[in-house]
C-alpha cells in the first residue's frame, strides 16, 4: 500500500489553475463550465490527502450554491473519506468526483491531464 501525503510541485500549478479557472467561471455565471473545472481539479488532486479534500469541499459549496441536494448529500461522504483514502493510496483514478458518478468508479482521465500527471512524478 502506497501512502500519499503531498502533491508533488510540479502538479501543484495545474491544480490550482483549475481551481482558478473554476471561481472565474463561476464568477462570469458559468455554471457548467466551472464545475468541469472542479471535475479536473479533482482529478489532479484525487492522490492527494489535503487537495482532494479541499475539492471535495468546493464541491459541497457549489452543491449548495446551485441548490442541489443531490450534490450536497452526495459530497458528505466524500469529504468523510475521500482524504483517507487517498492517503492509503486507493482512490479510483480518473473519478471526477461528483456525485454523478458512483464514488469508486474508476474513469478515463482526460489526455491533457494524463500528461500534466505524467509529467509532475
Amino acid at each position: 500500500m502506497k501512502f500519499n501525503w503531498n502533491m508533488p510541485a510540479k502538479l501543484r500549478p495545474s491544480y490550482q489553475q483549475e481551481l482558478a479557472a473554476y471561481y472565474t467561471s463561476w464568477d462570469k455565471g458559468h455554471v457548467l463550465q466551472a464545475w468541469q473545472h472542479l471535475e479536473r481539479a479533482h482529478i489532479l488532486g484525487q492522490p492527494y490527502p489535503l487537495a482532494h479534500t479541499a475539492v471535495h469541499w468546493q464541491m459541497l459549496l457549489f452543491g449548495f450554491k446551485t441548490r442541489n441536494s443531490r450534490e450536497v448529500i452526495g459530497q458528505v461522504p466524500r469529504l468523510l473519506v475521500g482524504g483517507i483514502k487517498s492517503w492509503a493510496g486507493m482512490i479510483p483514478l480518473g473519478n471526477t468526483g461528483g456525485a454523478n458518478v458512483p464514488p469508486l468508479k474508476p474513469l478515463p482521465i482526460p489526455e491533457d491531464l494524463q500528461q500534466i500527471i505524467d509529467a509532475a512524478h
